[in-house]
């Protein structure tokens, strides 16, 4: 017998680390090959990681909640098969240390350039590039944060507490030195010893009206995902109302027989969707990204489709939408919703995309005001459909009514061209027959 290491796997290119969010095995359990064993969240994915051996499950390195980089060791396996491959299996770990677990906490600490702190049995601290980007957004050093994840680590909480509570930035850089190499001190004030801020107090609670929840994994990832996107992107926003009349007769005509046929549910999404990717061949700056150099325009449609699960919301990729006739879009659409309420997506399935749709009348809304999924140019969502009086002509008719409103980069786009591509969807979801199916 042996033991095989389990690293964190590196779920798509540009991802440097990922965060253990649930062990679905505990010390001691028997795993088979492809077993699913932990989930792991990125900004890019939330996924399901399975055991590449068989064998038992004898420790769990790194705790939930902890973020590791690429390639840190998770979990140890006791295998025959690791026996086998023992010079691998005996390769060194990284270095525990690299380790940064999030839980709330507060502390100050220095730029990312500076040298690693001393814990408190002196040895020498390193911050996971997590904590160390955060604390740089908000000027604080690192160091100067007691840490409260394993071994004293600093934690993203650690350092978002120290923010809430009034932290203090990292100091300035000390004054130039005087002639001799003695650093001048502030005019008229003779040098004093520095000293560290104190450390905030943690808030007091009101007894069992107040509960403190762990933030988890795929929440700390959106929440940084959206907090980015309004930072990067100056976001403008408009609304449509669509009288869909006519295609919701169809699709009441045909839900049944589709489902029967195909063997799951015909929603509005790829009638909304086939036309959407009509449009962006038409309004090429909408189907777009913003970057230094100039505006990069894409020339084939990769569609996001946001959907919701207990966890959060995540965004699948539909690649090469635009090619796909109508039951193929349909069918594209319902596998990755599927996969993604099961947390079965891959790391592909969430990279690439050009366009993001959401379906947020699936919840009731009837107008909202999403945030662009960076780094695209904009974002559509769908409302939900009511049976509202419309004057037509000079009489008066119930039809069937759905918003449509889109956020877009004001730096792209303005409001002329968002106008303009809205109210095209609109008119050809207005005018729709069946025969405006792409098949």
């Amino acid at each position: 017998m042996g033991v095989a290491p389990i690293k964190m796997p590196q779920l798509g290119e540009s991802v440097t680390e990922g965060t253990v969010d649930r062990w679905l095995k505990k010390e001691g359990d028997f795993v088979k090959r492809d077993e699913p064993i932990v989930e792991v969240v990125t900004d890019k994915v939330n996924a399901e990681i399975p055991s590449p051996f068989e064998g038992t499950l004898v420790k769990i390195s790194v705790t939930e909640g902890t973020t590791v980089n690429v390639g840190v060791e998770i979990a140890q396996i006791e295998t025959e098969a690791a026996a086998e491959a023992a010079p691998a299996a005996a390769e060194k770990p990284a270095p525990a240390a690299a380790v940064a677990a999030p839980s709330p906490a507060p502390s100050p600490a220095p730029s990312p350039a500076s040298a690693p702190a001393a814990s408190a049995d002196g040895a020498r601290q390193r911050f996971s590039p997590a904590v160390r980007r955060l604390a740089e957004e908000h000027g604080i050093d690192p160091s100067t944060i007691s840490g409260t994840g394993e071994g004293g680590r600093v934690t993203r909480d650690d350092v978002l507490a120290f923010v809430q509570q009034g932290g203090t930035p990292a100091a300035a850089p000390p004054s130039p030195a005087a002639p001799g190499g003695r650093t001048s001190p502030p005019s008229g004030e003779e040098s004093r010893p520095s000293s560290a801020p104190p450390r905030p107090s943690p808030p007091r609670g009101e007894g069992e009206q107040e509960e403190l929840v762990r933030i988890s994994a795929v929440r700390r990832a959106i929440a940084e995902h959206m907090t980015r996107s309004l930072a990067t992107s100056p976001h403008a926003w408009t609304l449509q109302e669509v009288d869909v009349t006519e295609l919701v007769k169809y699709r009441e005509a045909e839900k049944e027989g589709f489902r029967q046929r195909h063997g799951f549910a015909l929603t509005y999404l790829p009638f909304v969707a086939q036309i959407l990717c009509e449009a962006l061949k038409e309004f090429p700056y909408l189907n777009s990204t913003w970057t230094d150099d100039g505006i990069l325009l894409k020339k084939y449609v990769h569609l996001g489709i946001a959907v919701a699960y207990p966890d959060g919301l995540i965004v699948p990729v539909i690649h090469n939408a635009d090619r796909l006739g109508f039951t193929d879009l349909a069918r594209a659409m319902n596998d990755v919703a599927t996969r993604a309420r099961s947390k079965q997506l891959k790391p592909e399935d969430v990279q690439g995309g050009t366009f993001t749709l959401n379906n947020t009348g699936a919840t009731g809304s009837v107008a909202s005001q999403p945030i662009i999924n960076q780094p695209q140019a904009a974002i559509l969502t769908m409302e939900s459909i009511l049976r509202r009086p419309v004057v037509i002509g000079e009489g008066i008719a119930v039809r069937s009514i759905m918003n449509m409103c889109m956020s877009f980069d004001h730096r792209i786009i303005d409001g002329q061209t968002s106008g303009q591509f809205v109210n095209w969807i609109k008119h050809r979801l207005e005018s729709w027959t069946p025969s405006s199916l792409r098949l």
